[in-house]
C-alpha cells in the first residue's frame, strides 16, 4: 500500500515506499531560515562551500568543483495565490535556459511569479517555458545582455555505482551550498507525488549519499569534473510512528539521470510538449550466471511488463534479454530510459532481444505516460 503525506496547503509532498518516506526536495519560504538568508549566503557575500579533502581518492575536490559550477547554479524563488517556496536551478545554455523540478515551480505554473538569484547576488525574473509533471521536470528562461555561464555536461551513462559526486543547491533557502558523497545505487525506479495527487515516477533515478534537504530540488548532482550527471529532486526519510518525517537528509537522495533530463529539456525548449514517452517495462541486470550461460557481455532483462503497454503489444515478455535498443547496446537499465527518452511520444524503438537462445527484433512504439 503507498501512503501519501500533505501539507497544510494541500500539496503532496512525500509517498511511502518500502518503509521510508520519499519526499520531494522543494523548500518553504518563511521561518528561521527563508529567502533572505539564501541571499546573505550567496557567494558574493562570503558564503564559502563546504570542501572534501582532495586527497581522499572517493571524494571530489569540492572546492574547485564549486568554483567551476556554482556560476552555473540559481536558486529559484516561487510566490503565488497557492503558496510560496524555493528550489535550485542549472543554467543549460548559455542563452538563458534553465532546467529545474517541476514541483519547484508548479505553484506558480499558472499564475504568479518565478524569479532566479544567481550566485554573484543579482536576481532577474524568470518566464516558465515549459513543465513535465509526469518526469517533474520544467524548463524556465531569463532574458540577460551577455552569455550566462551554463553548466557542462557529462554522459550519464557512463556513472558508476561508488565513484563520488558533488551536489549543489540551496537546502533550505542556503544558497551555493555544496554536499560530497557517491553514487549508492543506480537504475532506481522511484514514485514520487506530482501535481493533482497524480503519482509520478523517476525512471532510471541516481541514488547518492550526498546530503540533499528541501531547496536542493532541481539542483546539480556533478562528477569530479564538475559536469553534470543528475538534476537532484527527492529524498527518503524514516517515518515516526504516525508516519511523519522530518524532512532531512539521511543520506538516500535520488537525481534525474542528465542523459534523459536534458533530452527532456530539448524537447521542452523546442515546443513539443510535455507528454513523457512511455516504454511499458521495467528491466534490471542480468545475473551473471545466466550471462555466462547465454555468452552475452552486455543486455538487460525484463523483470516487469505492462501487458496493456507499449512493449507487451510489441511481442516482449517478462524474461526476455534486450541486448540492444535503437543500435545501441544495452548495457543497463538507464541506457533504455534514455533512449526512450530521446523520442517522442509515437515515436518507435528498434529492440533486438535474446529469448531461449533465440535473437529476434522488434520495433516498440512508444505511447504517453498513464
Amino acid at each position: 500500500m503507498v501512503e501519501q503525506r500533505r501539507e497544510r496547503n494541500g500539496r503532496t509532498t512525500g509517498l511511502v515506499l518500502g518503509g521510508v518516506l520519499v519526499a520531494l526536495v522543494a523548500g518553504v519560504l518563511g521561518g528561521a531560515i527563508g529567502s533572505g538568508i539564501s541571499r546573505g549566503s550567496s557567494a558574493s557575500n562570503g558564503g564559502s562551500p563546504t570542501s572534501a579533502n582532495p586527497s581522499d581518492s572517493n571524494t571530489c575536490d569540492a572546492v574547485r568543483v564549486a568554483d567551476r559550477v556554482l556560476p552555473s547554479v540559481v536558486t529559484i524563488s516561487v510566490e503565488s495565490a497557492d503558496g510560496s517556496g524555493v528550489g535550485t536551478g542549472e543554467i543549460i545554455r548559455s542563452s538563458g535556459y534553465i532546467l529545474t523540478n517541476n514541483h519547484v515551480i508548479s505553484a506558480a505554473a499558472t499564475s504568479g511569479t518565478i524569479s532566479v538569484l544567481y550566485s554573484s547576488g543579482t536576481s532577474a525574473r524568470a518566464t516558465l517555458i515549459g513543465r513535465n509533471p509526469q518526469g517533474d521536470l520544467a524548463v524556465l528562461k531569463v532574458s540577460s545582455t551577455s552569455p550566462l555561464p551554463s553548466i557542462a555536461v557529462a554522459d550519464s551513462n557512463a556513472v558508476r555505482v561508488g565513484e563520488p559526486v558533488v551536489a549543489l543547491g540551496a537546502p533550505l533557502g542556503l544558497s551555493s551550498s555544496v554536499s560530497s558523497g557517491i553514487v549508492s545505487a543506480l537504475g532506481r525506479d522511484v514514485p514520487v507525488p506530482s501535481d493533482n495527487g497524480v503519482t509520478a515516477t523517476l525512471r532510471g533515478a541516481i541514488q547518492t549519499d550526498a546530503s540533499i534537504n528541501p531547496g536542493n530540488s532541481g539542483g546539480a548532482l556533478v562528477n569530479c569534473d564538475g559536469k553534470l550527471v543528475g538534476v537532484n529532486t527527492a529524498i527518503a526519510t524514516v517515518p515516526n510512528a504516525s508516519g511523519v518525517s522530518g524532512g532531512g537528509s539521511v543520506g538516500i537522495g535520488f537525481a534525474i539521470p542528465s542523459a534523459s533530463a536534458l533530452a527532456e529539456a530539448d524537447r521542452l525548449i523546442a515546443g513539443k510538449g510535455d507528454s513523457t514517452p512511455y516504454f511499458g517495462a521495467s528491466v534490471a541486470p542480468i545475473p551473471a550466471a545466466a550471462a555466462e550461460r547465454f555468452g552475452i557481455k552486455d543486455g538487460v532483462y525484463i523483470d516487469q511488463l505492462d501487458p496493456s503497454g507499449p512493449a507487451a503489444k510489441a511481442g516482449l515478455k517478462v524474461g526476455d534479454i534486450i541486448a540492444s535498443i535503437d543500435g545501441k547496446a544495452a548495457t543497463s537499465g538507464e541506457s533504455v530510459v534514455t533512449a526512450v527518452a530521446a523520442h517522442p511520444v509515437g515515436g518507435s524503438l528498434e529492440v533486438k532481444y535474446l529469448r531461449n537462445g533465440t535473437t529476434a527484433t522488434t520495433k516498440v512504439t512508444l505511447t504517453a505516460a498513464p
